[in-house]
């Protein structure tokens, strides 16, 4: 691990290769994934005293590597990434019709989906963090066994006055059924003390019906901080001291509303943890996505 004094503020999760129609018949290459997209904006908007590290898995093959140099590029410290040998990244495809994007996936065996099999790094990443970032996404990759080490880890940073935030982010695909998705995403909000739903997958998840039910919700489970995404509208942010809707800012343009959500949560939390307070941190990722939204892609500078 790196001695840097700065604080690291550590997303979890996983990195895919992205293939993107280029035209001709061609494929660009990318990188790409929810936590990774987060973190991503985060490392161009950390606070004083803050820098991003990714907890993840990678192979050792030459794909692993030029993420690793995607990863330092951006300024994010590769120091907790787990190497593991024969191994590769996961790709996804993204398909166009219309207009409209489909996605085809082959991440069964990438390396991010052994990222906590070892006691010992997480241990080490737990010790060094100083606030985490986790998605639902993270936990659908994992053995039971390894989400259920990794949440252990993220409840002793919570207890120790760590931040730990948490998007639920759920994808359905991903989890054997629902009602495992609704445990896992229940036992992760226990352990956080932000959190960062959606409310269109909360109600296709939990049956909510508003956007207070679903803060109301999650803040019964023990989440300090929860902010409520709803698409283009407007937020709802409930804390400790109060509850606000904070208006969305409309963008200039709709091109591609791809990783929104993620860069909204880099925005809002580079603003808790650099002092703004809660509504002031929410219109930081309203205004984020707003620019985000307007380019192609999820990486939008």
């Amino acid at each position: 691990m790196s001695n840097a004094q700065a604080s690291r503020f550590v997303a979890i999760g996983e990195c895919m290769v992205e293939l993107s129609v280029a035209g001709d018949g061609l494929y660009r290459q990318g990188f790409a994934g929810d936590t990774f997209n987060t973190l991503w904006h985060f490392a161009r908007r950390a606070p004083a005293g803050w820098r991003g590290a990714y907890l993840t898995g990678l192979g050792t093959d030459r794909l692993s590597e030029e993420m690793l140099d995607f990863f330092t590029a951006a300024g994010i410290g590769t120091e907790m990434v787990r190497r593991i040998p024969n191994a590769s990244p996961g790709l996804y495809m993204i398909h166009l019709a219309d207009g409209e994007r489909s996605f085809s996936y082959w991440r069964e065996m990438a390396a991010a989906r052994r990222l906590a099999e070892d006691e010992g790094h997480l241990q080490e990443v737990f010790a060094a963090g100083d606030a985490f970032y986790f998605s639902g996404i993270t936990l659908a990759i994992l053995p039971a066994e390894d989400r259920a080490r990794l949440l252990a880890h993220l409840g002793a940073a919570k207890k120790a006055g760590k931040r730990v935030a948490f998007d639920p982010n759920v994808r359905p695909r991903l989890w054997p059924d629902l009602e495992t998705a609704r445990r896992a995403v229940e036992a992760a909000a226990r352990v956080s003390t932000h959190c960062l739903p959606s409310f269109d997958d909360e109600r296709a998840t939990f049956g909510d019906e508003n956007s207070r039910a679903t803060a109301a919700r999650y803040r019964a489970l023990g989440v300090g901080e929860v902010v409520v995404k709803d698409g283009g509208s407007a937020a709802l942010v409930s804390w400790e001291g109060g509850r606000e809707q904070v208006p969305a800012i409309p963008p200039a343009e709709i091109v591609d509303t791809t990783g929104a959500g993620d860069s909204f949560n880099a925005a809002y939390l580079a603003a808790r943890l650099g002092g703004a307070g809660p509504v002031a941190a929410t219109i930081a990722g309203h205004r984020l996505a707003s620019h985000v939204v307007g380019g192609h892609g999820a990486l939008v500078a």
